[in-house]
């Protein structure tokens, strides 16, 4: 049977129409994406409650997955195949969002109870660590077990970011509003009464609080281990650590106002810091303790993520929504990744 050109338009039509229907009715997409390369970049747009996974040789986004409320820091399991996302609001919420980085699709969300205002995450010895700032507190999230296993009071205000070393023995923490560092070291065991600590699940732990300056949040651990440097954003300054002794050795007059994270380069050389208050990137010389160049980003800026190999960093420039991408061996701008709202966490994934 024969059917006319103006019968069958109508017809293709409507069935087009109908197949859009349907995949919006059960979430399905017309457009298939690209497949997850094996290094990946992680971008939170913090105001879209988007995770952005980029092709970093390309510099294109090829997936966009939903996160929740107020996503603010990100970090990918040792595999490459999980992301794990801080669903802040200054205390607001209480959920990490998991995203299968591979099938880019969110999975069921993590919910932290009481643990509020989660902020600071990391990744070590198959577990999420995480900072929850309205509980001032830390803590750990097993996914094998899908439960927190962990939890310890810092006793300070907006512990905010965090560390875990690889041997899990020493965790350092910022805590902004009191204008202190937290280096919590497991404790020996022993028999109790005779020195050791007490034989408890998780083990015990001492924490030591360093002062340093005012509005102390974006940390990095040299990668030799022996220095803590910290971006104070209410003094524009950075102080020293000194991780052996654990004691504060030196401040340096930065003047990097409003500091929001501060990175090492992967070969300990020099140390990046961003400010939200600033258009540029202050690099220092980590030998000398000097400023050798202040790179123009745009109108301030957030995260900072080390490229593995060394050859880029990547920053979020959050109030013009793109992440800026620095060449470290020119330490020049070489490109942007336009990022959608309010760029803000980063982090590296590599699939194993």
């Amino acid at each position: 049977m024969a059917y006319s050109l103006g019968i069958m338009k109508p017809v293709l039509t409507f069935l087009v129409l109908l197949a859009v229907l349907l995949a919006g009715m059960f979430g399905v997409s017309l457009v298939q994406a690209a497949d997850t390369p094996t290094n990946s970049l992680l971008i939170l747009a913090k105001h879209d409650n988007t995770l952005l996974i980029v092709d970093p040789s390309s510099l294109q986004v090829i997936a966009r997955v939903p996160v929740g409320n107020d996503p603010h820091e990100v970090i990918a399991s040792t595999d490459g195949k999980t992301a794990y996302v801080s669903n802040y609001g200054f205390g607001a919420y209480n959920t990490l969002a998991v995203v299968d980085v591979v099938a880019q699709k969110a999975l069921p969300s993590v919910d932290l109870g009481p643990l509020r205002g989660p902020h600071g995450l990391t990744f070590v010895g198959g577990k999420a660590w995480f900072t929850a700032e309205g509980a001032k507190a830390i803590g750990s999230y097993d996914p094998a077990a899908r439960s927190v296993d962990w939890i310890l009071g810092t006793g300070q205000n907006r512990t905010h970011m965090i560390y875990v070393s690889p041997d899990t023995k020493l965790i350092v923490t910022t805590n902004v509003s009191s204008g202190t560092v937290s280096m919590i070291e497991k404790a020996s065991v022993g028999p109790p009464g005779q020195g050791g600590a007490m034989n408890i699940p998780g083990g015990d732990w001492n924490e030591t609080v360093v002062r340093v300056g005012r509005g102390s949040e974006g940390f990095d651990i040299s990668p030799d281990g022996k220095e803590i440097w910290v971006a104070n954003a209410g003094d524009g300054t950075v102080s020293i650590i000194d991780v052996a002794s654990k004691q504060l050795t030196q401040t340096l007059a930065a003047d990097v106002p409003g500091a929001n994270r501060l990175k090492f380069t992967p070969d300990g050389k020099l140390a990046l810091i961003s400010s939200l208050r600033g258009p540029d990137v202050t690099v220092i010389d980590t030998a000398t303790r000097k400023t050798v160049k202040r790179i123009a980003v745009g109108h301030g800026a957030a995260g900072i993520l080390m490229q593995p190999d060394g050859a880029r960093a990547f920053v979020a420039c959050s109030p013009d929504g793109y992440v800026a991408v620095i060449d470290l061996h020119s330490l020049e701008v070489v490109g942007r990744i336009e990022a959608g709202h309010d760029p803000d966490g980063l982090a590296w994934a590599t699939r194993r």
